[in-house]
């Protein structure tokens, strides 16, 4: 895992209140539905899109790409990656 993506776990952790201990997550694994390592569902997906938006300064349509940058923890890491402002 990058470093981006240990970040954003931990962030996805925190706002979904993950009891611990947190299961082993692969970049590529599904972060939301039931085959989810985490066990997060739609609700969980808001609550992650609204956080990397105050967080990062990111804009995120949820509706149009929401669902493809929450397939796996490396997408979203992409994407952060990809738009954050510095």
């Amino acid at each position: 895992m990058t470093p981006l993506e240990h970040e954003l776990l931990d962030m996805i952790v925190e706002v979904c209140d993950i009891p611990a201990p947190v299961p082993a997550m692969a970049s590529d694994a599904p972060l939301i539905g039931p085959a989810s390592p985490l066990g997060l569902d739609s609700l969980d997906a808001v609550e992650i899109i609204v956080t990397i938006q105050m967080r990062y300064g990111i804009r995120i349509d949820a509706e149009k790409i929401g669902r493809t940058i929450l397939q796996t923890l490396g997408s979203l890491a992409a994407f952060v990656d990809q738009n954050k402002k510095s």
